[in-house]
């Protein structure tokens, strides 16, 4: 995606969980520039209606609260982004085979319990699903978000995560592939990079084998 239409509501949703997704708003997370979309409450909102968190007209109402209470919109996003940061902590862990820091894993558990108790079941006439309360709370957003790491956690798909192996991209995803060889956020964006590179190196080996000949040959 072109950075310069690049934001927070149209960022590209390739995790495969909910969680994922979220742990990916920020760009190259894994390098020493990274570059983060969540810069405000509204932001969040927009990536909220942009993964199918929220509907417009709730978008619209969590906006118009935020401006009369900012002081709590501005806490929500810090914990947002705590909650962020401990999700990427703990699946990029998880993708690496390292131990998860039990710290992370209880600014889960924090959010989660809060959540929970918003937690309830929908009936859909002849079916039933789960859903959520609390129309008005400026932090709804995260309990979809902190329930879908629950269950990434506590599934079998946990051994699916990846890491992206772009450098320094740091973005996750469930590997869904038959043989588990995804590699890359996209190949449209990674992939081709990595190519780019290979090609670019492999050129400049042959260029300087070339070199070395017609210099012995002088």
């Amino acid at each position: 995606m072109d950075d310069s239409t690049t934001w927070a509501g149209n960022l590209d949703l390739l995790g495969g969980r909910l969680c994922l997704d979220f742990a990916n708003t920020v760009d190259w997370h894994a390098s020493d520039h990274p570059r983060e979309w969540l810069t405000s409450y509204s932001d969040l909102v927009a990536w909220s209606r942009h993964a199918g968190i929220l509907t417009e007209a709730q978008a619209q109402d969590l906006n118009h609260a935020a401006t009369r209470q900012p002081e709590e919109a501005a806490s929500v996003l810090e914990r947002a982004i705590s909650l962020r940061e401990a999700l990427y902590r703990i699946f990029s862990a998880i993708a690496s085979k390292r131990e998860v820091n039990v710290e992370d894993i209880a600014i889960v558990n924090t959010i989660l319990n809060k959540a929970l108790v918003h937690l309830q079941v929908v009936s859909l006439g002849n079916s039933f699903t789960l859903g959520w309360n609390g129309e008005g709370e400026l932090d709804r957003m995260l309990w979809p978000v902190v329930w879908s790491a629950a269950e990434l956690l506590t599934s079998g798909d946990l051994n699916r995560v990846r890491e992206c192996a772009g450098d320094g991209c740091g973005w996750l995803f469930l590997d869904t592939s038959k043989n588990r060889t995804r590699k890359w956020c996209s190949m449209e964006d990674c992939g081709n990079r990595a190519k780019a590179r290979r090609h670019y190196r492999k050129t400049q080996g042959h260029r300087l084998g070339n070199s070395q000949r017609t210099h012995l040959g002088t």
